[in-house]
């Protein structure tokens, strides 16, 4: 993807480019630790595993290769596999060998997943209004929403890997 042309000079300091990273970083760690918390309280899932959940349920046929699964939930492959091997045993996922490339595997979200995502998802969303509506106003959301895409439609390629405008991502997060 190339960088973005701009004929603005960036004036942001390198003080005010920090204070930025840190407060998107310091953000998604506060929402992903409430949503934890409260995902855990009301319907007994984790993060990776709503994650998870949430990505096939929004999939044609509930379902999505490994490969694409591990790059839109930020996991990595090993990490992937053992989140998919707990969800298989609770049967609220299953996997199928891709026809095209037996090498390839699907996960696919079985009917008890389906119907413990029916039951999550308006206890999410109630949780995610309850968070946003006292931060943030119906316009900021759909701001802050625009923003965000473009970030990362910026740093991550149709494929679901990362790049970046200066050299490859280090993988540290995992």
């Amino acid at each position: 993807m190339a960088a973005i042309q701009s004929s603005e000079v960036d004036t942001r300091s390198d003080d005010e480019l920090l204070t930025l990273v840190g407060l998107l970083f310091e953000s998604a760690a506060s929402l992903r630790r409430v949503f934890e918390q409260r995902l855990s309280e009301d319907d007994h899932l984790s993060i990776p595993s709503f994650d998870i959940l949430i990505r096939l349920a929004r999939s044609p046929q509930g379902r999505l290769r490994m490969s694409d699964l591990a790059a839109q939930a930020a996991l990595t492959p090993s990490g992937l596999t053992r989140s998919v091997d707990r969800l298989e045993r609770d049967q609220l996922v299953t996997r199928e060998v891709c026809p095209e490339d037996r090498r390839g595997a699907f996960a696919v979200l079985t009917d008890h997943g389906r119907v413990v995502m029916d039951q999550a998802l308006p206890h999410h969303v109630t949780h995610i209004g309850e968070v946003l509506n006292e931060a943030i106003t119906a316009d900021e959301a759909g701001v802050l929403s625009d923003i965000l895409r473009k970030v990362r439609d910026h740093l991550v390629v149709p494929g679901g890997e990362e790049q970046c405008p200066l050299g490859p991502i280090a993988d540290i997060a995992h």
